[in-house]
């Protein structure tokens, strides 16, 4: 077996690999750097944009490998899966069989999805772009589908479906707990019952496809799916509709979990009933009762049976860290993440890692909290190069500014939405308060503030005050003075701190 020896080398072919491998062909044209990726697909990072300081928007292009190269000469691409490495020898072995000696790796292989049970057929994770196609024409056939969880995925999905009923079980008091207060949940609520708008402007950057790489991932189990992350605009363009002639059609199931699913044939030997979908009773048998069947029925730990076409298990993601791990001394964190310092070490020399695929290690600057995005992908991707750059060229560096705030702006129910520093008061306590404006409909502003200075904010809707707020909670002026007025409409804040 013929052994390559590389100088750098990259795992993964998300935004944190691919940022990562861009950077470092950039810094090192004279070096040959190594992507290894599982996904016939890489996500490149198009149109970005640096809106303020810390916020920054950007959109996620998938493209075939040969259009990296295009870009960047001094990158190979390797297709394949890590099959395991070998840190002590400073080797990679691929489940091609090819193996590669490295002086400095990084891991950026993402996380993968956290599925609610493996193995059910009726059980859909949604990750890359096949799942997200598996998930489309399962859609298309379907009148009723459950999704659990309340991350980003469940988010956007909810709202996006039409023409099939959705019952969303969520394990918290209110939608988006992950993102939002509760507040800023009864504003979103009325916009799952609401009409969509007719879409203006398409998405126009090119899809493209795995072609024959489907039929072969039609074997390979939705726990391990091989794709990097959607991007975040990942359903623009997708037909997500199911066979219904209505258009939302959402019941929230709050404070739940899944406490057993059952297929078709072993509900009806069990004798169980199952209730009717909420909301139009009028429509549905008179005693609450469901009539219909179903392939798959979940019962909810608060004791209710519903069924469905099919669940989507959109309950986050799990750190691919598998064929790293073993027999390697990585120090994992709790959440299942390679634990990396400030220079975005890991605990094994010359390997580093970036994105979902980590977890931060070091004491984060007070208005800064890790959190598996888009932004921060790209941000970790960026900065790790960075650091492997500086350690191959014997220089320091400071950690980027990037790591301050935390900052990230995204839509949801077709809302702008900014969060911006510690936008839930998170590890606050007691000791802080909240100011809030609230136009229904219009828009939701949220300030946390502690001791007369901003320390976080949610700006949803088209407020333009998020460079305003930024710029507030950087310099950490205090702000007691102003009280409640800062959030006054008939004052103009923004040219007031301009």
């Amino acid at each position: 077996m013929a052994t390559a020896r590389v100088r750098l080398m990259v795992a993964g072919g998300g935004v944190a690999g691919v940022t990562c491998a861009e950077q470092l062909a950039g810094q090192f044209p004279e070096y040959e750097i190594i992507l290894i990726t599982a996904s016939p697909l890489i996500k490149a990072v198009m149109n970005f944009k640096q809106i303020s300081k810390t916020l920054e928007e950007f959109e996620v292009e998938e493209r075939p490998t040969h259009m990296l190269k295009e870009h960047y000469p001094n990158i190979d691409v390797i297709h394949s899966a890590v099959q395991q490495l070998d840190a002590e020898l400073h080797t990679i072995y691929t489940e091609s069989g090819k193996e590669y000696i490295y002086d400095k790796l990084c891991i950026c292989t993402g996380g993968r999805p956290k599925m609610i049970v493996k193995d059910n057929p009726y059980v859909l994770g949604i990750r890359d772009t096949d799942s997200a196609k598996k998930f489309q024409s399962r859609l298309a056939k379907a009148k009723r589908v459950i999704i659990v969880g309340n991350g980003g995925i469940a988010l956007e999905l909810v709202y996006e479906i039409e023409g099939c009923e959705v019952i969303w079980a969520i394990k918290d008091k209110a939608i988006g707990n992950t993102f939002f207060d509760a507040g800023a949940s009864e504003f979103l609520i009325p916009q799952l019952k609401a009409d969509k708008p007719e879409v203006t402007t398409p998405c126009k950057r090119t899809k493209y496809t795995t072609e024959g790489a489907e039929r072969e991932k039609d074997n390979v189990a939705e726990s391990e799916a091989l794709g990097s992350a959607l991007g975040p605009d990942w359903h623009e363009g997708m037909k997500l509709k199911g066979i219904q002639q209505i258009s939302h059609r959402i019941h929230v199931e709050y404070e739940c979990e899944i406490a057993n699913i059952w297929l078709q044939e072993e509900f009806v030997s069990l004798q169980k009933v199952a209730l009717a979908s909420p909301g139009h009773a009028a429509e549905e048998s008179k005693t609450g009762i469901d009539e219909e069947s179903w392939p798959v029925y979940v019962q909810l730990t608060n004791g209710k049976i519903y069924g469905s076409d099919f669940i989507v298990s959109a309950t986050g993601v799990i750190p691919n860290v598998e064929p790293f791990v073993t027999n390697n001394p990585f120090d994992v964190a709790e959440d299942g993440g390679l634990n990396v310092d400030e220079q975005m070490h890991t605990s094994v020399p010359d390997v580093f890692a970036a994105g979902d695929v980590c977890t931060v290690a070091w004491e984060p600057r007070a208005l800064w909290h890790q959190m598996r995005l888009w932004t921060q992908a790209r941000q970790m991707g960026y900065y790790a190069a960075k650091c492997i750059a500086a350690e191959v060229s014997g220089e320091s560096i400071e950690l980027d500014f990037c790591f301050e705030s935390f900052a990230h702006v995204t839509k949801f129910f077709n809302y702008k939405v900014v969060l911006l520093g510690k936008y839930n008061a998170q590890g606050l306590g007691t000791d802080h308060e909240l100011l809030l404006r609230c136009t229904r409909g219009q828009e939701y502003l949220k300030l946390v503030m502690q001791n007369g200075r901003m320390k976080g904010a949610v700006l949803i809707g088209e407020t333009n005050l998020e460079e305003t707020f930024e710029n507030l909670i950087l310099n950490q002026m205090d702000l007691s003075a102003y009280g409640e007025n800062l959030l006054d409409p008939r004052i103009d804040i923004e040219d007031y701190f301009d």
